[in-house]
């Protein structure tokens, strides 16, 4: 039968029926709102719950979403990380238990000498200027920090009022790589030679050499010639702090070197100190000696500084004192392979030379001093 005009809404009779459902409700929320038995404040509230009850569908949805996203690492990747850290980590081990192992080789002579890992090291007699046991101890070589062992003997020599102030210059601190100070702090004299020995500071060393009477250029030109004044042939600076790779010497010079700086006990004093607190203007500042056998403090240290940069390894000069004899040796070792390297290599030397202090310190005389056997 065919359809008729009044029939033929009824194909959208769903969509009807809503907008009419929805128009009652209206209606409804207003009469009850004016007649007093739905507050308008009760109907704001419904209309909020309603928006409320949105979000938080919406935002349960946006988190089950990042839920589901893919990690950015996957599990594949950081195993392949934790194996690679695990490599590193065990091979770092095994060449700290390697180094805790004193290495010998037989000489020309027939004689058990130590048989170092590191570049180049020295044990040397400053009473006698005897050279006790070397390897490739006049080879010039980077020595990093060991350098403001001179830089403090130069800041010295012209006894200075070491409650002077001076202020930190940006250009201290630029690229310093380790420095406890902050541009513009003012700190004396006195703490920034503390900073530079104990602490190794890059900006204290070079604070102190800008602050000098003739200024930086002349202060390096100096360090230079108190080089050649001590005979140090091997040795010449570019900076105060050592972080140039130029700065340049021998094991023998720095045997040298470290035996006159341990005799001014301004600066003998601060390098066998621990721990120490400095202060500028603004803080008090808590630092600690960056030589392990200091710290320790089961070797008995008369002096001594650490050095680290790429190019030189890991370096350390220092002036100890026999228990056996009371007497004084100076061991160095540069371009040792890790940091705990040169502590240990410094330790197996000093334990070799205890050993045989009996024979080597009481016929000092056979042996060849180091200026003799130089090589060009």
């Amino acid at each position: 039968m065919p359809m008729t005009q009044a029939a033929r809404p009824r194909q959208g009779s769903s969509t009807v029926h809503k907008k009419l459902f929805r128009s009652v409700a209206v209606f409804a929320v207003v009469l009850m709102s004016a007649t007093g038995v739905f507050s308008s404040a009760e109907a704001e509230g419904a209309t909020r719950a309603k928006t409320s009850v949105k979000s938080r569908s919406k935002a349960k949805t946006t988190v089950s979403a990042k839920k589901k996203r893919p990690s950015r690492y996957s599990s594949g990747r950081l195993s392949r990380a934790r194996r690679a850290r695990a490599r590193r980590a065990a091979a770092a081990r095994a060449r700290w238990l390697e180094a805790q192992k004193p290495r010998f080789r037989t000489d020309d002579n027939g004689q058990l000498v130590p048989d170092v890992r590191a570049a180049a090291a020295i044990i040397y007699n400053p009473a006698t200027g005897q050279v006790l046991w070397e390897e490739n101890s006049n080879n010039q070589r980077s020595i990093a920090s060991i350098t403001k062992v001179m830089t403090a003997a130069v800041v010295l020599e012209d006894n200075p009022d070491l409650t002077q102030v001076v202020t930190v210059d940006r250009a201290d601190v630029y690229r310093a790589n380790h420095t406890y100070l902050r541009a513009n702090e003012k700190v004396s004299l006195q703490d920034l030679l503390h900073l530079t020995l104990i602490a190794s500071d890059n900006a204290a060393a070079r604070a102190m050499a800008r602050s000098w009477p003739e200024g930086y250029d002349a202060f390096i030109e100096r360090m230079n010639e108190k080089a050649q004044e001590l005979g140090l042939t091997n040795t010449q600076y570019t900076d105060p702090s050592g972080l140039e790779s130029d700065n340049m010497a021998s094991a023998y010079d720095m045997a040298r070197l470290i035996t006159f700086a341990a005799g001014d006990e301004r600066i003998a004093s601060i390098m066998r100190m621990a721990h120490y607190v400095a202060h500028t203007n603004r803080r008090a500042i808590n630092i600690h000696s960056t030589n392990q056998l200091v710290m320790k403090g089961d070797v008995d240290v008369r002096g001594g500084k650490t050095g680290f940069i790429s190019k030189a390894g890991y370096c350390l000069a220092t002036l100890l004192r026999l228990p056996q004899t009371n007497q004084q040796v100076a061991v160095v070792v540069l371009g040792a392979q890790s940091n705990a390297g040169r502590f240990m290599e410094t330790r197996h030397l000093f334990n070799w030379l205890s050993s045989k202090a009996g024979d080597l310190l009481g016929t000092a005389a056979a042996v060849t001093p180091a200026a003799e056997t130089a090589q060009p």
